[in-house]
């Protein structure tokens, strides 16, 4: 049986970022709970680690297997490479492999924006957005917010990091007044760093910000502090998956500092059935599931080869 091989330009043209936020959203719209997704299964190596992701959701399903190497700025391949295999979900017969780096690089900010979606489109006011971290993360954040803002409202974008990047401006060195001014006056921001200790608190954001926590899927790294968690209103993917595995969320609920009672799920915002409002920051906290994946896929797969 020959299966079709879908690459990085393949991926890109058949979902543009704004159509995988929508796509994601659709599927909690039309029902799908995170909370009975597949765990994802994590086995540390020698020299990083692997992550496995299955997951079925109507009528596909799906597996994603991923390495993950170190924080190395010398380093000359992807951080991240993997391949993504999607069968029918009737059949079980395969149907498609993606190239699992980009379509974890459009399913990442997918998800960041998905969850907060209503609060971005919701004024015509322009957006200040600061983005920490220049890597691939960071850079997919930045194309995912103007494709989904691109009509809707003007956004400027600051990206801050420890070292000047070549290709991205402006930017702010880490811990400058400058980059302490922009995130003072940003209505959004975004941390995708491998950063283990809080780069942000609650003094350094305004009390309306939308902060959107990206790096970690480990419950002892964190980007955010524990007052700011505790004050913000948070949203997460998955109640049982934040307590487990975000450690910005893990954290600030074994030092006291949030009520895991009060965590806003992803899926309740989307539906309707949760609200948040600009009495004080709004966090989201995103540590990327299988459906996710699986929901892309199928999208993409729709577009390329439909049954």
């Amino acid at each position: 049986m020959s299966v079709e091989q879908v690459g990085p330009a393949q991926i890109a043209e058949a979902l543009p970022p704004a159509a995988a936020v929508d796509a994601l959203r659709q599927a909690l719209v039309d029902g799908y709970d995170p909370a009975t997704d597949a765990a994802r299964q994590s086995m540390r190596m020698p020299h990083g680690e692997m992550l496995i992701m299955p997951s079925a959701v109507g009528d596909a399903a799906g597996i994603k297997v991923l390495t993950v190497a170190p924080a190395d700025p010398g380093r000359t391949l992807p951080r991240i490479q993997g391949q993504y295999l999607l069968f029918d979900g009737t059949t079980l017969s395969p149907r498609m492999i993606l190239d699992g780096e980009a379509l974890t690089s459009l399913r990442t900010p997918a998800v960041s924006f998905a969850g907060v979606k209503d609060l971005l489109v919701g004024s015509a006011e322009p957006l200040e957005a600061v983005v920490f971290g220049t890597g691939p993360q960071g850079v997919a954040h930045a194309e995912t917010l103007k494709d989904l803002l691109r009509g809707v409202r003007e956004v400027s974008i600051a990206f801050v990091s420890r070292t000047r990047p070549e290709h991205l401006a402006p930017w702010l060195a880490a811990g400058s007044p400058q980059a302490r001014a922009a995130v003072a006056r940003a209505g959004l921001v975004v941390c995708a760093t491998t950063s283990t200790e809080p780069l942000l608190g609650l003094s350094d954001v305004r009390s309306d910000a939308v902060v959107v926590a990206v790096g970690s899927h480990s419950p002892d790294a964190r980007e955010l502090a524990s007052d700011l968690m505790g004050a913000a209103q948070v949203i997460v993917e998955d109640l049982s998956t934040a307590l487990a595995e975000c450690g910005d969320v893990v954290l600030a609920v074994e030092d006291g500092s949030l009520d895991p009672a009060g965590l806003i799920t992803m899926r309740g915002l989307v539906r309707g059935e949760q609200t948040v409002d600009d009495h004080a920051p709004v966090v989201f906290k995103t540590s990327g599931m299988s459906w996710e994946d699986l929901i892309l896929s199928r999208a993409i797969a729709e577009v390329i080869a439909p049954l």
